[in-house]
């Protein structure tokens, strides 16, 4: 079976999950999250969100959730005038157990409101420029949900395990979305990135063949670039998948344990501070 090296445009393209997938790993994700936080202290802070303890970690997700929502319920047509749920700042102390329940609530809520509107009908969302569908949301609020656990995970010292398909969509995701060309406009200094032999090469060295769980980054044009492929490049990260997608969304160190940096490391180090998109 031949491997799918093909060049990804920068627009936002559908999922490689369906969308009854991508609905469902909202509530199995944030249950997940939730199994992680039974009996633990709210209070204890986050080190991957350092602004952050699990309480306004979880308020922060489950905010983005109910948000989500009301966009994809109402049939936004623009962003939304209350953004207040972003400031988490004043969120300290709530009961565990009402704020549990309140979380597993909004992600319900959401993954039914997405079933019930499809994958394809007009909605607002906040890339300009993309596919303005619920699938959009579908797609960023399974791996908003995804990578907000691995925070709670790392917070409490739990086990974090993650398919291999949802791994490889959401580091398809995050590649796509950081590619956009109106992140040159969000984050200027991401022009600084461009230049001649600037490649990445990305290899999950725990997945079967057929996953094609490889990743190049190609930032030697005048925009940015990714395609699934197996090539050389000026840097290759070998790691287990969990590993890879933790430290491409900036969630692990580059030298962490079972992670192999071959290569320009100043380049992956560079690329790493300017992958932000939001």
């Amino acid at each position: 079976m031949d491997r799918p090296d093909t060049d990804h445009s920068p627009t936002t393209e559908p999922a490689t999950l369906a969308f009854d997938r991508l609905c469902a790993e909202i509530v199995t994700q944030t249950d997940l999250l939730r199994s992680h936080l039974k009996d633990a202290d709210t209070t204890v802070p986050v080190p991957s969100c350092p602004e952050w303890n699990l309480n306004q970690l979880l308020r922060h997700l489950g905010g983005a959730h109910r948000s989500a929502e009301l966009a994809v319920r109402t049939r936004a047509s623009q962003p939304p005038e209350d953004e207040s749920w972003r400031d988490v700042s004043r969120y300290a102390g709530e009961d565990p157990a009402v704020l549990d329940a309140w979380l597993a609530e909004g992600a319900a809520m959401l993954a039914d409101t997405l079933r019930e509107a499809g994958p394809e009908v007009t909605v607002w969302t906040p890339v300009p420029g993309g596919r303005p569908t619920p699938e959009f949301f579908a797609r960023r609020m399974a791996h908003e949900t995804l990578i907000h656990r691995a925070d709670a995970a790392l917070a409490v010292d739990a086990t974090y395990d993650v398919d291999d398909e949802v791994a490889i969509d959401a580091v398809d995701e995050w590649l796509m979305l950081g590619s956009l060309p109106v992140m040159f406009d969000y984050y200027p200094s991401k022009r600084e990135l461009l230049g001649p032999g600037r490649t990445l090469h990305f290899h999950a060295t725990d997945t079967a063949p057929e996953a094609w769980a490889e990743w190049v980054v190609d930032l030697t044009g005048d925009l940015l670039a990714w395609r699934r492929a197996h090539e050389k490049a000026a840097v290759a990260v070998h790691a287990p998948l969990t590993e890879l997608l933790l430290l491409i969304y900036r969630r692990r160190p580059a030298r962490g344990k079972g992670v192999e940096v071959l290569g320009d490391a100043q380049l992956l180090d560079f690329w790493l501070d300017h992958v932000q998109f939001g």
